[in-house]
C-alpha cells in the first residue's frame, strides 16, 4: 500500500541531506547517509491535512485548539500507554531549541550539566553555548556496539555543581531502547544528587519491539517532579522543517519557568503546525507502522551483510531510531583517514562518529530511513572500498 522503494529526488529542493553535501564534505557526487531526516515522503494522511491548510489562503496569526492537545494526549495513551494531562504540553518550534531552553530555565551560568556519550552533538553545544559546564560520562560499552550505562561513572562524575542530567531514549546513535529497570536506575540517580532531568525522546516512536519503548514519564511521582520530556512529530513523520514539538512538563512550577523563557524568546506554533499533527497522530497510525517494518528491513539486510561481507566492522541492529552505529576500528585508520575513507574511496556521505563526542573518532553512524536501494548501493560501494585496502 505504501511504497518505500520509490525514489524521491530532493535535490534541488534546498535539502540540506543532499544540496549541501559538497559543502559539509568537500565533495558533491557522494550518497548521503548523515542527516537524520528520511528519503521518504511523509504519510499521505499529513500531506492531506496540510494541502486543505494551503487551499484556505490565509496564514495569519492563530493558535492551537484543544483538537491538538487531544491528539497528543490520545497518541500518548495509545502508542505508549502514559497518561497526561492537556496542560502538561508546551508547544516548542523543535526538540533542539527546547533543549537550549531547558538548559537556561533549569540552570545557572557555570552550573554543570551531565550528558552521557556519545550523543546527539547539539547536546554538548546547548550547555557550553550558554555558559555551562559539560559532564561528559561515557556509556559502558564492551568494545564493539553493545551499550549501557555506566552507574560507577555517573556516580564519579557528579559534583553539587551538577544540576541537570540531558538523557536520549531512545538513544541517539547507539540505538538502544533503555530497558525501564535502566530507567528507573537513571531515576534513582537524578533523585539521589537533586538532578534535573531533561529527556529526549523524539524517537519515541520509532521502535522495532512496540512494547519495548517506556517514557519516563510513566515513573511515577520522582520523575514527574524533577523532568522535561521532549516529544515530537518530526522524527516520526519526516517533518523535521515544519518544527512541531511537544514538550510534557508534568510539574506546574518547571512548566511555568519553562513557559517564561518561551515567551521570552517569542516560540509559537505556525499555520500548519495543527494540521500537520493531526494529520499524523489521527490519520497516519498504518503508515506509521508500515514504515516500522520496511526500516526494520533495511537495518537487518545492513547489519547481516555487514557481518557475512565486512568482518573489520562491527555493527548491532538498532532498537530504536533508524540510525546505525558502526565500529570502523578495525580498518586501522586514525579519525581524519576515516573520514577520507568514506568520502574519497566510498563515495558516501556519513556522520563521523566525532560529531557525537571526542572520544568516539572510530565510529560512523548510518541513516537507514531511505529505499532499499540506497542502502544496498551505499554497502556495495563500501564493500568495493574495503577490498582495495
Amino acid at each position: 500500500m505504501y511504497n518505500f522503494n520509490l525514489i524521491v529526488d530532493r535535490k534541488g529542493t534546498s535539502c540540506l541531506k543532499w544540496d549541501k553535501t559538497e559543502k559539509f564534505f568537500g565533495k558533491a557526487d557522494l550518497l548521503p547517509l548523515w542527516v537524520a531526516d528520511m528519503d521518504f515522503a511523509t504519510a499521505p494522511g499529513v500531506t492531506e491535512m496540510l494541502r486543505k491548510r494551503v487551499e484556505h489562503g490565509v496564514y495569519g496569526y492563530g493558535q492551537l485548539s484543544p483538537a491538538y492537545y487531544q491528539a497528543v494526549l490520545s497518541w500518548m495513551q495509545r502508542r505508549h500507554h502514559w497518561q497526561i494531562q492537556p496542560e502538561w504540553i508546551c508547544y516548542t518550534s523543535g526538540v533542539v531549541s527546547a533543549l537550549y531552553f531547558a538548559v537556561e530555565c533549569l540552570t545557572e551560568p557555570g552550573d554543570e550539566v551531565m550528558l552521557l556519550s556519545p550523543v546527539y552533538g547539539p547536546f554538548y553545544a546547548c550547555i557550553e553555548k550558554q555558559g555551562r559546564r559539560i559532564v561528559d560520562v561515557p556509556l559502558a560499552h564492551d568494545g564493539v556496539c553493545g551499550y549501557g550505562l555506566d552507574l560507577a561513572a555517573m556516580e564519579r562524575s557528579v559534583s553539587p555543581k551538577t544540576k541537570a542530567l540531558i538523557f536520549c531514549s531512545p538513544h541517539n546513535p547507539v540505538g538502544r531502547v533503555w530497558t525501564r529497570q535502566e530507567l528507573e536506575q537513571v531515576v534513582d540517580f537524578c533523585k539521589r544528587h537533586d538532578l534535573y532531568i531533561i529527556d529526549d525522546e523524539i524517537h519515541n516512536d520509532l521502535v522495532y519491539e512496540r512494547e519495548s519503548f517506556t517514557t519516563l514519564g510513566r515513573l511515577g511521582a520522582d520523575v514527574e517532579e524533577r523532568s522535561i520530556i521532549c516529544t515530537a512529530i518530526t522524527k516520526t513523520f519526516n517533518l523535521a522543517d515544519l518544527q512541531v514539538s511537544n514538550i510534557i512538563i508534568p510539574n506546574a512550577a518547571l512548566r511555568e519557568r519553562f513557559k517564561e523563557c518561551l515567551s521570552r524568546h517569542h516560540v509559537g506554533p505556525h499555520s500548519f503546525s495543527e494540521p500537520a499533527l493531526l494529520g499524523a497522530y489521527e490519520h497516519s497510525e498504518e503508515w506509521l507502522d508500515a514504515l516500522l517494518l520496511y526500516i526494520k528491513g533495511n537495518i537487518d539486510y545492513f547489519c547481516q551483510r555487514v557481518k557475512k561481507d565486512m568482518p573489520l566492522l562491527q555493527v548491532r541492529p538498532a532498537e530504536g531510531s533508524y540510525l546505525l552505529w558502526v565500529n570502523c576500528g578495525g580498518l586501522g585508520f586514525s579519525d581524519q583517514e576515516l573520514r577520507r575513507f568514506f568520502v574519497e574511496e566510498c563515495g558516501l556521505a556519513v556522520n563521523a562518529g566525532t560529531d557525537f563526542g571526542a572520544r568516539w573518532g572510530q565510529f560512523v553512524r548510518f541513516n537507514m530511513a531511505c529505499p532499499r536501494s540506497y542502502v544496498q548501493e551505499a554497502l556495495d560501494r563500501l564493500e568495493a572500498a574495503i577490498s582495495r585496502l
